[in-house]
This record gives C-alpha cells, sequence and structure tokens, in this order.
C-alpha cells in the first residue's frame, strides 16, 4: 500500500512541474477593437508636416530635400493611399536649388501659394523663403508661377516659413538668425502687401530660446504654426536641437486684437505643450500643423516624431496626428503624443 501511495505521490509531482513548464497552445486573445480606428504614423519618412483642407480634400505636404510634392486625399486616416504629385522641381544651381525645406501650402485670396526655404547648391547660410503661385482651384494641377524669394527685411538665414490672415491683414512668421553666423534661431514676424510682397522695411523678433527646454542642443525656434481660436491667436513652435529627442512644442499667445507685430502682445508658456518626447515610439515630437474636420466637430494636430531614440533630424522621423480640445481659458491642449501602438479613432466623417 505503501508502494502505490509514493507512487501516486510522485505522479501528482510531476504534473504539477509539467504545468508549470509547459506553455498553454491556447493562451487567451485580447481582442482590440480596431473598427473606425487608425494607428500613427500616417506616412514614413516625412519630416516636417504640413496640412491645408479646400472643397471636400485634405492637402498634405512634406520636407523632401529635393523638390514638392501634394498628397491629396478625401481622409486623412488614409494618407498612405494617396500618391503624391511632384508640382515643382527646383533649377540645377541658383538661390533655391538644394536642400527644400518645410513646404506648407495656404489658399490666399482666391489662389494657391506655397512657401518653402531653399539655399544656394547646398550652403545651408543662403537659406532663403521663396514663393510659388497657382490660380488653379486644385493645387495637384494647373501650373505654378515662380514668384521669387520673399524679401524679408535683413536679408538673412531664413526657414520655415507660414502664413496668418487676421483682421484683413496677413502676417509671415519664419525661424532666422539675428545675424549671419547661425547660432540660435528665433521667430519673427512681418506684414505682408499680398502673398509675395513684404509690408515695412524691419522684422520683429516675437520669440527667442529663453528656457532651458528650448535651448537642448542649442537654442532654437523654429517651425511657428498660427491657430486662431476665439479671440486669441496661439503660435505654436519647435523648440530645442532636432537632433535631439527633447524637440518639443512651444507656446505664444496673444488677443486677436493685438498688435501682432508688437513683441509685448505676445505671451509665452514657461513649459512645453506637448513634447518633449512620450516614449513609446514618440521620440522628438515637433514641426506640426493643424486641421479641423468638415463638420467642425474635432480639431486634429499633425506633426512629425522619430519611432526611436537618437535617430535625429533625418527622414526617420514619420507623419503623426491625433485630435485636440480646449482648455477652459481658451488655450489649446494637445495632450501627450500617442503611442504608436494605439489604435485612434478616425476624424469626424471618415
Amino acid at each position: 500500500m505503501k508502494h502505490y501511495l509514493f507512487f501516486f505521490i510522485v505522479l501528482i509531482a510531476a504534473c504539477q512541474s509539467a504545468d508549470k513548464t509547459t506553455p498553454n497552445p491556447n493562451p487567451p486573445v485580447t481582442t482590440v477593437d480596431t473598427v473606425g480606428k487608425f494607428q500613427n504614423p500616417l506616412l514614413t519618412a516625412a519630416p516636417d508636416p504640413w496640412v491645408a483642407y479646400k472643397d471636400g480634400f485634405y492637402y498634405v505636404m512634406h520636407t523632401t530635400g529635393n523638390d514638392l510634392r501634394i498628397y491629396k486625399t478625401a481622409a486623412m486616416s488614409r494618407l498612405g493611399a494617396s500618391r503624391p504629385v511632384t508640382v515643382w522641381t527646383p533649377p540645377a544651381t541658383g538661390p533655391n536649388s538644394r536642400d527644400i525645406w518645410a513646404p506648407e501650402l495656404h489658399f490666399i485670396t482666391g489662389k494657391w501659394y506655397i512657401y518653402y526655404a531653399a539655399d544656394n547648391n547646398g550652403v545651408d547660410a543662403t537659406h532663403r523663403m521663396f514663393v510659388l503661385e497657382n490660380e488653379s482651384a486644385d493645387p495637384t494641377q494647373g501650373t505654378w508661377v515662380d514668384r521669387g524669394q520673399l524679401n524679408l527685411p535683413d536679408n538673412k538665414w531664413a526657414i520655415d516659413g507660414t502664413v496668418l490672415q487676421n483682421n484683413g491683414q496677413l502676417y509671415f512668421a519664419w525661424s532666422g538668425w539675428d545675424t549671419d553666423l547661425g547660432g540660435s534661431q528665433y521667430i519673427y514676424m512681418v506684414s505682408l502687401a499680398n502673398p509675395y510682397t513684404v509690408q515695412g522695411t524691419t522684422r520683429t523678433r516675437v520669440s527667442s530660446p529663453d528656457y532651458a527646454w528650448e535651448k537642448q542642443g542649442f537654442g532654437v525656434n523654429e517651425g511657428p504654426e498660427f491657430l486662431v481660436h476665439n479671440s486669441k491667436v496661439f503660435l505654436i513652435y519647435s523648440a530645442s536641437f532636432c537632433g535631439t529627442d527633447l524637440y518639443a512644442l512651444g507656446q505664444l499667445s496673444a488677443d486677436a486684437s493685438a498688435s501682432l507685430l508688437d513683441p509685448t502682445s505676445w505671451t509665452k508658456s514657461a513649459t512645453p505643450v506637448f513634447g518633449p518626447n512620450g516614449g513609446n515610439g514618440t521620440f522628438g515630437v515637433g514641426h506640426n500643423s493643424f486641421f479641423t474636420t468638415p463638420d467642425t466637430k474635432e480639431n486634429w494636430l499633425v506633426y512629425h516624431a522619430n519611432a526611436a531614440s537618437g535617430q535625429g533630424c533625418g527622414n526617420n522621423r514619420s507623419i503623426r496626428m491625433q485630435p485636440f480640445t480646449w482648455k477652459a481659458d481658451g488655450s489649446p491642449d494637445f495632450g501627450t503624443p500617442a503611442a504608436l501602438t494605439v489604435w485612434i479613432k478616425r476624424p469626424s466623417g471618415e
């Protein structure tokens, strides 16, 4: 009887040991609801994204370095299915021949305009802003007319230009150097007489890299983008060197009725409003744009980020987007960068 009991105990112990080491051939499956949702990124190898909406279509541009391309899509969350149209290639030599950066597409007074930065045969110090014009209703069609260099006051290094139409006045903002010697980047503004002609002879510096979070790598304020909500104008910009993981979004705000060319009209947030990074495939978040869904119910932030730490300023940066809301004081609430594993509800109407 003792032998049978011993055998029974050994058998139980063996079964328990097997239970600890043998994997379950049918592990439980966690169901993820993906219906009506998408995951970032929208496009890979697509830094400095810009989006414009008109007549039922979103038009998207980003830095390619050697040409200007426009994506056209009725659904931003399905941007990856769109095929870009190359609308302009640079001349072989000259002031706008190389390093074509951060193009933006704007519809102003019945015409389309592209603002882009370029330099003279790869010499970074010669970067200036240039303008193209198109009368077609669809910017992927028609003829783009070269309006030449936007002759900004002081004629110094300039990149990341953008436009604001406010109270009947056109404004242009960009990132530039104080001198011809490089160093810190500042945000400047001027008013425009028309989309390709500056009004006035002086540039106004509205932002400098003041805080430590704006000086990672070196002092940078760049990628300015306007956002108007109720009676406020926000200028959302990118801070710190893009070669670091600590690239982040900062914010200036002003009353829409204020003199926007007066630096004292602007108030800077003391902390980043998005980023500097969220981990989980969201490093170096920045260089943003915005869109509102056609039904005006949702606001979306579009930006680029790297999927891994240390990937820097190159083509590893991909386009992402996520919805944002508004705080009680009327300022934007961008939340935190969404991980690449997160499923996000598609924009309204998609």
